[in-house]
């Protein structure tokens, strides 16, 4: 049957063939999408705060603990140490945190939060109801959407010194695989 006769088929059936290669059948679209809207919920919340969402990562880190190394803060944001720097310089800028030496490793940059950067917590502490209610999706539902996210941040993060990444551990997660909705 040529491509036109199956197409007028399934129209008749209902039934589609389920094309692999859809793009809304792709995982890293559906990923990439629902990350850019839910930081974009968190720039107006977070502009009162003159804080971006990367920024806003720092702080948490650093409001959770401190002093935090560079390098522990990019593991712990996920973020490259070279997107990190100028991140922070423009957080030194603002007042909210200041870079000391670490008193551990005397080699490595230490942030600590400035009085400024500790009040800033209080206003933060709204963040996350206010994110809820821009989002319009139930409390629980954004629990199990996070319980599942975060299931599979760990399953595919690679182990400290394995040399493999997400890619060659998962390959084909996208395209074909079931559930890639």
């Amino acid at each position: 049957m040529d491509a036109p006769a199956a197409a007028r088929v399934e129209q008749a059936s209902g039934v589609a063939e389920a094309d692999p290669l859809a793009l809304d059948r792709q995982l890293c679209f559906a990923l990439a999408v629902a990350s850019r809207l839910v930081i974009g919920t968190y720039k107006p919340i977070l502009e009162p705060m003159g804080l971006t969402h990367p920024q806003y990562l720092v702080m948490l880190a650093l409001w959770e603990q401190e002093p935090l190394a560079l390098s522990e803060i990019a593991a712990l944001v996920r973020l490259e140490p070279a997107t990190l720097s100028p991140l922070v310089k423009r957080l030194e800028a603002a007042g909210l945190v200041t870079r000391e030496r670490s008193t551990r490793d005397e080699r490595q940059l230490a942030l600590r939060l400035t009085p400024e950067g500790r009040r800033l917590r209080d206003q933060a502490e709204r963040v996350p109801e206010q994110v809820v209610a821009s989002l319009g999706v139930e409390v629980d539902d954004l629990l199990r959407l996070h319980a599942e996210l975060s299931t599979l941040i760990q399953r595919i993060s690679p182990s400290p010194g394995s040399g493999h990444d997400a890619e060659r551990k998962n390959p084909g997660l996208d395209a074909g695989s079931k559930g890639a909705r």
